[in-house]
C-alpha cells in the first residue's frame, strides 16, 4: 500500500509567514506528491491567534488542517472560529473542557482516516493545563485505532525533554509526534523503537530579520528595559520556511520516512 505523504509546517507568524505558505505550498504539494498538509497556526493572524480570513487563505493555499497552542485564544475573531462545528483549527486538548474549540479530530484523506491530536506542555509554560501524557491516554481510548491510517500529535511545548518524553510515551501508539512553540527548528528527526516519528520542533515560517518572528527592535527594547513592550511580527524581507516531510505506512501506522523541508522565500 502506498504511504501517506504529509508535510507538517512549523508555527506560521503573521503576514510574512502566510505569504510564504501561499507561495511555497502549492509547488511543494506537486513536488512531494503530498496527500495532506498540516500547519501550526497559533501566530498566524498578526502574530496572535487565527481569524476566519487567515484560515480561509491558508486552506486556499493548500493546507488541510491546523493545530495551535497557547496563543490561539488571543484573537477574538479566532475564538469565535474555534467554536464552529466545521472549524479546521484544533486547540490543545489538555486545556479545560470549557475552553472554546476541540483538541482532537479524525480527518479523512482520500479513503484513509487520520487522527490529529493537539497537546500543550506543562514545563515552563504559563498556563495551568492537565498532563499531556494522561490526556493522550484518554483521547486514544475514544477511538477504534484499527480504523485509522495514522495518529499524529502536535505537542506545543517549551522543553525539548518534555516533547521527547511524550514521544517515547506514545511510541507504537502514535505515528508521529511533532513539537512546536519555540519557533526554532531542531535536528533530532528520528523514528523511535516502535515506529513513532519524532521531531522536537518543526520551527516556524517567519521573517528572517526578526527574533522568532517578532520585530527585533521591540524585542530588544523589552530585554534592555525589562518593561512589557507590546510585540508585533516582522513583516518584510526574506522569510524562513520550516517544515518536515513525513511518510507513514497506513498498514502499520509507522513513520517510514522523516525529512526536513526548509526553504528561504526571497524578499
Amino acid at each position: 500500500m502506498e504511504p501517506l505523504r504529509l508535510l507538517y509546517i512549523g508555527d506560521v507568524v503573521g503576514k510574512a509567514g502566510r505569504r510564504a505558505v501561499q507561495t511555497l505550498v502549492p509547488s511543494l504539494r506537486h513536488e512531494l506528491k503530498l496527500d495532506a498538509v498540516f500547519m501550526n497556526a497559533e501566530n498566524m493572524a498578526h502574530g496572535n491567534g487565527v481569524s476566519h480570513t487567515t484560515v480561509e487563505d491558508m486552506l486556499t493555499a493548500g493546507v488541510t488542517f491546523f493545530t495551535s497552542g497557547n496563543h490561539v485564544f488571543d484573537n477574538k475573531d479566532g475564538v469565535e472560529y474555534l467554536k464552529r462545528s466545521d472549524s479546521k483549527v484544533l486547540r490543545p486538548a489538555n486545556y479545560p473542557a470549557v475552553a472554546p474549540g476541540r483538541g482532537h479530530t479524525v480527518i479523512e484523506i482520500g479513503t484513509k482516516k487520520v487522527l490529529l491530536i493537539n497537546l500543550a506542555g506543562q514545563v515552563f509554560m504559563p498556563q495551568q493545563v492537565d498532563s499531556p501524557f494522561y490526556c493522550l491516554d484518554n483521547i486514544l481510548k475514544q477511538y477504534k485505532l484499527d480504523d485509522l491510517a495514522a495518529v499524529i500529535v502536535d505537542v506545543h511545548a517549551e522543553a525539548t525533554s518534555e516533547k521527547q518524553a511524550l514521544a517515547w510515551y506514545a511510541d507504537g501508539r502514535a505515528s508521529l509526534v511533532v513539537g512546536t512553540h519555540t519557533h526554532v527548528p531542531t535536528a533530532d528527526l528520528r523514528i523511535l523503537t516502535h515506529g513513532t516519528g519524532l521531531v522536537c520542533d518543526l520551527g516556524s515560517v517567519a521573517a528572517a530579520d526578526s527574533v522568532i518572528g517578532a520585530d527585533k527592535h521591540k524585542v530588544l527594547q523589552r530585554f534592555l528595559t525589562q518593561t512589557p513592550i507590546a510585540l508585533s511580527p516582522a513583516e518584510t524581507g526574506e522569510v524562513i520556511f520550516n517544515s518536515v516531510y513525513i511518510e507513514i505506512d497506513p498498514t502499520t501506522k509507522h513513520t517510514v520516512q522523516l525529512q526536513r523541508v526548509d526553504r528561504i522565500l526571497p524578499a
